[in-house]
């Protein structure tokens, strides 16, 4: 029996109508040779702290770094996740063949391979691997079926992807919440959710610390038309009404007027993040309520697979596309002018180099019927813009008209379209919906439409001097976050790696919506319309992390550089990790040493208090993080100054002892100093540091 490993169950519904196999059993589905059965997204996950070791669950300074000499997988703590497991385990241990037919990409990769692990699969496995979902698409990847070593690379990624995660998340979370937290307060700390607060807490202080200047304007009113002085800007209210005294009693005279053709190309077809982007900007919506509907047109059968990075397609595509637009209903206005004509073939649209493991986001061809409003804008917009690469250049006439009064220089620019082309696609009934965001370009701006003008006319004008101030940068809306964390290259000084951030940015466009919603989830950061701030915890988080690694582009770049590499087979998983281990390792030790190093001074300061005060107070010595276990013994005046003085020999004794516990190991320095039975030892002697005082010495 071949198994067959969905990752929802509605995808294996559908991958089982077309094997055959109709007949509905309890977690999976069966007939003619086929079991299909499904996961609900990530049924495992990596280990918690405590279960590597027991004392990681303890929230401990000197515990860290917790870096597990191998991890391991569990699965969620869910009823219903576990009850779906044991069914998946019975039906995999007992099959000739299992074929994952999980979301082709990394994470779906990493999500199915876990599953097989943790239900320890022992048959031979091989992978679907397809763009949409229809019945068409299904058929042809199960003739094309690989072998799943053929995307070994894949899963390393992915799983080095989840380590680097784990490892970095867990110990920087902990590092700062037990040296920062207060009242039970965790500051959560994440490889790309630290640089995306970053990112809004620098922006929000620029707008802060921003200081507005004046500067005024000379313009001129001329057959109702504004011509602004080529002078540029006044920073002085004097030089500027020097200049309006020079010309304001004299005609205007236009001095010039030329005109230059142009054309526009079509639109880029879509990536996840410049739908997220446009949805944001036209409709308003969420980065994550435009990547749930997305994902429901793709299992609807209208969409292709969403959670791609490129807006072009490749080659393959090409002789699919007529009959694409051929299916599309409610559009036949602008796809019966294509038919019986060749498909224009740019390659600003077909690139297979450009294609990584799947291509831009386009319709399927299926008819749309039954969508909700917010499905209906989402698939108009990609539909749109999928017929529109298939049209002509918009063609367009800018006229430049220079003037002059006195001695003093104007100018105005117009632009009129000449030919549409296009833009006579995109034009649409929602238009008006598109909001108040002012990062939304308008084409009014610039099509302004000038009069006729004729070199060496003159006559009567209206001068102005008008005064204006800068204004700060504006806040990031999720649109503009969006575009942000996908360009975040200009924050990187590298030019490598800045070509790299360009191509993927903070975290990947799957990841990208859900790292917002954490932010607000974690009262990080929140919105009024549709302008993002960061809450004062927010700005506190960002200004106590004095690791520029943890809250810059930087790190993700590297990352996400490394991480294409693995699955290009350029780079070695294993030395990722341990490139990260040793990252991990030396952030601890510095943000510790800046603990301790205070720790010093004020013990220092402290020195020659009483003993029964050191007795009282936390040890001068101990480490940051270290509490010692209260005593039992209690010190009373006694009646005797004998007695008194014998307690306080052996308070004193005792106090020393403690003072040895917690203290950072001298010979490995990572460890710290642990009690045995005879001596002091290290924490970290399992892993071979051999540092040992006996009690006596």
């Amino acid at each position: 029996m071949k198994v067959c490993i969905a990752e929802k169950p509605s995808v294996a519904r559908d991958i089982a109508n077309v094997l055959g196999a109709r007949t509905m059993k309890d977690g999976y589905l069966e007939g003619n040779g086929y079991q299909v059965t499904w996961t609900f997204g990530h049924l495992c996950e990596l280990k918690q702290p405590h279960e590597y070791n027991t004392l990681w669950k303890r929230w401990d300074l000197w515990d860290l770094p917790m870096i597990p000499a191998k991890f391991g997988i569990r699965l969620k703590d869910d009823p219903g996740i576990q009850k779906q497991f044991g069914v998946i385990e019975k039906l995999m241990q007992k099959a000739d063949e299992i074929i994952n037919c999980g979301d082709a990409g990394q994470e779906g990769e990493l999500i199915q391979r876990w599953v097989m692990q943790k239900a320890r699969a022992t048959c031979p496995v091989k992978r679907l691997w397809i763009s949409s979902l229809t019945e068409e698409a299904i058929r042809e990847g199960f003739k094309n079926l690989k072998d799943q070593s053929e995307y070994q690379s894949l899963y390393e990624a992915g799983l080095s992807r989840a380590i680097g995660d784990w490892t970095l998340g867990m110990n920087a979370t902990r590092l700062y919440t037990i040296k920062y937290g207060r009242d039970r307060q965790v500051l959560s700390i994440g490889r790309v959710q630290t640089p995306t607060l970053a990112l809004i807490v620098d922006r929000q202080r620029e707008i802060e610390n921003f200081t507005p200047e004046q500067y005024w304007i000379l313009s001129t009113l001329y057959r109702d038309t504004t011509f602004q002085a080529t002078k540029g800007k006044f920073t002085s209210q004097e030089e500027g009404v020097a200049f309006l005294d020079k010309m304001k009693n004299e005609p205007f005279t236009i001095t010039s007027v030329t005109s230059k053709k142009g054309t526009e190309a079509p639109p880029r077809l879509y990536d996840l993040t410049s739908l997220q982007v446009d949805c944001n900007k036209k409709f308003g919506f969420s980065a994550e309520q435009t990547l749930q509907v997305i994902q429901s047109l793709y299992e609807k059968k209208l969409t292709t697979y969403p959670r791609v990075d490129t807006t072009f397609l490749s080659d393959d595509i090409y002789p699919k596309c007529p009959q694409i637009l051929k299916g599309l209903r409610g559009y036949e206005e602008w796809t019966k002018r294509l038919e019986g004509k060749k498909l224009p073939k740019s390659k600003k649209v077909f690139d297979t180099s450009k294609v990584t493991d799947h291509h831009a986001i386009i319709p399927t061809g299926v008819p749309a019927q039954n969508l909700t409003d917010f499905e209906k804008r989402v698939y108009d917009l990609v539909t749109r813009t999928f017929i529109a690469v298939f049209y002509p250049d918009c063609k367009f006439e800018t006229t430049t008209v220079l003037g002059k009064a006195g001695d003093v220089e104007f100018k105005t620019t117009g632009k009129v379209i000449t030919s549409p082309g296009w833009k006579d696609v995109m034009k649409r009934g929602n238009d008006n919906e598109k909001g108040n965001d002012n990062d939304n370009d308008s084409d009014d701006k610039e099509a302004k439409t000038l009069p006729v003008f004729h070199e060496g006319e003159s006559g009567a004008h209206e001068p102005s001097l008008i005064e204006k101030w800068t204004t700060p940068p504006k806040p990031y809306t999720e649109a503009t976050l969006l575009r942000a964390m996908e360009t975040a290259g200009k924050l990187v000084e590298d030019e490598e790696l800045r070509d790299v951030m360009k191509e993927n940015g903070i975290g990947r466009p799957s990841t990208r919506a859900a790292i917002i919603e954490t932010l607000f989830k974690r009262h990080y950061i929140t919105k009024s319309r549709k302008a993002l701030s960061a809450t004062p915890t927010g700005v506190e988080l960002i200004g106590l992390i004095h690791e520029d690694l943890l809250k810059s582009a930087e790190l993700t770049g590297r990352w996400e550089k490394k991480l294409r590499e693995i699955e290009r087979h350029k780079y070695s998983a294993a030395q990722f990790i341990d490139e990260l281990k040793q990252m991990v390792v030396e952030i601890v030790q510095q943000v510790r040493a800046e603990r301790r190093d205070m720790r010093s001074e004020r013990s220092e300061r402290s020195e020659g208090r009483e003993t029964r005060e050191k007795h009282t107070s936390r040890s001068n010595n101990a480490p940051a993080g270290f509490k010692p276990k209260k005593k039992k013994t209690t010190t009373r005046t006694s009646k005797t100054k004998t007695s008194s003085s014998s307690r306080l020999d052996s308070v004193k004794n005792e106090n020393v002892t403690d003072e040895w516990i917690g203290l950072p190991c001298p010979l490995c320095k990572e460890g710290h100093i642990i009690k045995g039975k005879t001596a002091y030892g290290c924490s970290r002697w399992k892993e071979g540091c051999t540092f040992r005082k006996p009690f006596d010495e």
